[in-house]
């Protein structure tokens, strides 16, 4: 009888989840865990995340879609009652309001009689890809590089197991990030976090702190790259640690990730076949132990319709169970060492991923780099989207292979979770009854102390702490940041000069030419993010791919109120005013938007609408008023642009 082999320990297996409230979501938390989930995932909704109560203006439409809403202590209390937070390892994906949901989260602990220095788990915190990719900053980059900062400092002393700062290069590649720049930008951001913390920590010390930052990065469907770049990341990681910083003990060199693989290429058409990108993706993440991810959560195979739902979501951790329980992976030594032709992908990577790490240093590192850091990705991404309208890059389903049969996993409910709306008022009342039961003086008093902690450079967590536990909400921590550092407007990325991708374009560039000789001037586009959306991938392409083709197109970026659309579209003198929503909030926003152009004698502009919207949705907008609905399916944008150029034509218009 053979001796039992010895296996690796799997990674964590987590599921990205939350939705409608905190108690919906503490159900789903322990359903997952008792499927055999072995570590927590945390989504937040838009308004925790940019730091607004659910009763905010900005926040409508917004509460519950796209994550849990956690507006003061009892939500958080809610969100894990009867789940031993000890005992737990916790990754929250919250950047702008890291400091204020980790205070949440140890004051919880603390009720619950844990002990905070054995807390395990991770807050992402990572605001430097919120300017370039996600959108949710508040504050400029420097003083939110100080509470960063803050964050891992405080972990040190008090929360020692606790990893402190997620460098998250994850939507990086869903902007369009090539692997060179997916590496050299993430690692950019480490150095930029190193480098202001090391001042703050004994040098004997440093080392360990280090050792805490992590990284949460992504997989793409070009698995054979991916799984060198993994590598590359692991060789470049150790390099910099050693090099720049003088760590000599190889374990604080570890490059320590968790992962989501790629939703940018998960498809609405054939929805289906998601599955398969999504194993093939785990796999370049998976396959190498010597650059094997730590935690692993997988998209939703419907993901490009909507909210998935429970199930879906456990075929997706079933995936990560068969691969860690049933295959033999585990049980080998690195499959790739010494292959030639992995050794020389993973050299051309980080050839590249120096040269660009350089040139970013060479202009002031991270925080100085943060706009030509955001034009080359929407460089990269208006290469990438180029190649597939041309077919150079094959999507099945999408540009080849069209031609399927009907999925029977669209059943009635369309194949998705849907948020119910009356959960935003719900939350709103909860949270204003949690206003009225708190001691005002002492939250009052909190506040105070927040606010000149963070005038006078301290580090803001033992406040923050303070401030969660007498009743504190997330809009009131946030408005005390905006108050002293001031709110801030990120780059768009999008240039108003042409770009030399040209080709394909005459045609378009004639039409808009001779729609604008009729109107008088240059046919004028709006580009609008209405709500708390912070994916701005898809509005600017459409506005870089307009502006190429000789239309006059505004494009202000993200979080913008459908009153600021409105009155930017009457200033400007709007043609067409074209939306851009993923966050599934485009009903109320849209009607919202709509009864302002009315109001305003502004009907006659065309509105359009492009996002993740359901085909009943899509008909609701219709009857509002909205004269095109466009969803990933429609991926060729010079059909979008001759829509615009049609709508916008006074010919066309008059012979209706």
């Amino acid at each position: 009888m053979t001796d039992a082999v010895q296996k690796d320990r799997p990674w964590l297996i987590r599921t990205y989840a939350g939705h409608s409230t905190a108690a919906a979501s503490n159900a789903l938390y322990r359903a997952n865990l008792a499927k055999g989930q072995t570590g927590l995932s945390v989504a937040f909704d838009l308004p925790t995340q940019t730091g607004y109560d659910s009763d905010h203006v900005l926040a409508r439409g917004e509460v519950g879609k796209v994550g849990v809403p956690v507006s003061h202590l009892g939500d958080m209390r809610t969100l894990f009652a009867d789940i031993p937070l000890e005992q737990m390892n916790t990754s929250m994906t919250i950047n702008a309001t890291a400091p204020w949901l980790l205070a949440l989260y140890i004051s919880v602990a603390e009720e619950q009689g844990a002990d905070v220095a054995t807390l395990q788990g991770t807050v992402q915190n990572d605001l430097i890809k919120e300017y370039l990719s996600r959108g949710t900053y508040i504050c400029p980059p420097e003083p939110s590089l100080r509470m960063i900062a803050d964050v891992a400092e405080y972990c040190y002393t008090h929360v020692p197991k606790w990893n402190p700062m997620n460098v998250c290069s994850y939507h990086l590649q869903e902007a369009g990030a090539t692997p060179e720049q997916e590496l050299a930008f993430a690692l950019a951001t480490a150095t930029a976090v190193l480098d202001a913390l090391k001042p703050r920590i004994a040098p004997q010390d440093f080392p360990a702190v280090v050792g805490r930052i992590s990284f949460f990065v992504n997989a793409g469907i070009r698995f054979v790259t991916e799984m060198c770049k993994m590598r590359a990341f692991v060789d470049l990681w150790d390099e910099i640690c050693e090099k720049r910083y003088g760590v000599s003990d190889p374990k604080f060199r570890r490059f320590r990730y968790g992962v989501q693989v790629n939703s940018l290429g998960l498809t609405e058409q054939q929805p289906e076949n998601n599955v398969y990108r999504i194993l093939i993706e785990m796999l370049a993440v998976t396959l190498s132990k010597k650059a094997r991810a730590r935690a692993v959560q997988l998209p939703a195979w419907n993901e490009a319709l909507g909210l998935p739902r429970p199930w879906d979501q456990q075929w997706s951790m079933r995936m990560q169970q068969i691969m860690a329980y049933e295959t033999d992976l585990l049980e080998f030594d690195d499959l790739f060492d010494g292959n030639p032709a992995v050794d020389a992908k993973v050299d051309a990577l980080k050839t590249g991923a120096r040269a660009e790490l350089e040139q970013l240093d060479a202009m002031g590192g991270a925080i100085a780099t943060i706009d030509y850091m955001k034009a080359q990705l929407v460089q990269s991404n208006a290469e990438r989207l180029n190649r597939i309208e041309k077919g150079e890059t094959v999507v099945v389903g999408v540009n080849k292979y069209q031609a399927g049969e009907p999925s029977p996993l669209m059943t009635g409910d369309g194949g998705i979770m849907v948020v119910d709306p009356a959960v935003e008022q719900e939350q709103i009342d909860r949270l204003t009854a949690w206003r009225d039961a708190r001691d005002t003086d002492a939250v009052a008093a909190a506040l105070a102390d927040l606010r000149a902690s963070a005038a006078a450079g301290e580090n803001v967590m033992p406040a923050s702490i303070q401030a969660a536990k007498v009743g504190v909400t997330t809009g009131e921590w946030a408005a005390q940041m905006r108050t002293v550092h001031g709110e801030y407007r990120g780059p768009t990325g999008v240039s108003t000069s042409q770009s030399n991708m040209t080709e394909g374009l005459d045609a378009l560039r004639d039409a808009v030419d001779v729609v604008s000789d009729r109107l008088g001037r240059r046919l004028k586009f709006l580009v609008g993010k209405p709500g708390l959306d912070g994916h701005s991938n898809g509005a600017e392409q459409i506005a870089v791919r307009a502006r190429d083709c000789g239309m006059d197109i505004t494009y202000e970026g993200i979080r913008l109120t459908p009153e600021e659309i409105v009155r930017a579209a009457r200033e400007d003198g709007a043609h067409v005013i074209g939306l851009s929503i993923l966050s599934g909030s485009h009903i109320p926003l849209v009607e919202d938007l709509m009864q302002r152009l009315h109001a305003e004698n502004l009907t006659d502009i065309p509105v359009i609408v492009g996002g993740i919207i359901p085909d009943d949705d899509a008909e609701r907008l219709r009857t509002m008023g909205v004269a095109r609905v466009y969803t990933p399916k429609d991926f060729e944008l010079n059909t979008i642009m001759s829509d615009i150029v049609t709508l916008a034509d006074p010919q066309a218009v008059a012979a209706q």
